[in-house]
């Protein structure tokens, strides 16, 4: 089972995350931010990874933050060294009105290419700001190239909940296993 356990407390934050990537998408979430809870679940659900997320903090901001840093982390940290991984995945979600891409390598260098384009000021309880900025840390954490687009929407809650869902598909393909390969999956021979 490739399993990956972080803890982060700060001064702002007390963050703790259990991920198992070889899961059936059980999901167990608390943050104090429920469009959070819903994102997360989302991801947990359509990745088939088991998540457990349990996180407080004084600002909503640094909560989401520092679960995108946090879960990152364990991403990697289940991963290992990477060997016998697809990689690379990639997926096209539609959520009514709205269609969303992502894009992911596992490469072990971070970079984020997000367009997104939300109009209201939040969505539920979680600022508009922060749905960037939690890609944003979640791919610097996991080390990975992770582009995500909403190629159109007209509601903000659709077309978040279908990039996040998008990620999550790309993220199950990437992380699986390619039965033909036992090394990594880079002709440096390390992620």
């Amino acid at each position: 089972m490739r399993i990956g356990e972080v803890k982060r407390e700060t001064t702002e934050v007390s963050i703790k995350i259990k991920l198992n990537i070889d899961g059936l998408g059980r999901s167990k979430i608390e943050t104090g931010i429920e469009f959070l809870n819903h994102i997360l679940t989302n991801i947990a659900k359509h990745s088939l990874f088991n998540l457990e997320v349990n996180a407080s903090g004084d600002l909503k901001h640094h909560i989401a933050e520092d679960v995108a840093l946090v879960l990152g982390e364990a991403i990697t940290k289940a991963l290992g060294d990477k060997k016998g991984i697809k990689r690379f995945g990639s997926a096209y979600v539609a959520m009514d009105d709205s269609l969303a891409r992502a894009v992911v390598d596992l490469g072990g260098r971070a970079y984020s290419h997000l367009k997104i384009q939300l109009s209201a000021k939040k969505i539920e309880d979680l600022s508009v700001e922060d749905v960037p900025h939690f890609f944003e840390s979640f791919a610097q954490a996991s080390k990975s190239n992770i582009h995500l687009e909403v190629l159109y929407g007209k509601n903000d809650h659709h077309k978040v909940e279908a990039l996040a869902k998008a990620l999550a598909l790309a993220l199950k393909e990437a992380c699986s296993k390619e039965p033909r390969l036992s090394s990594v999956p880079s002709t440096k021979g390390v992620l």
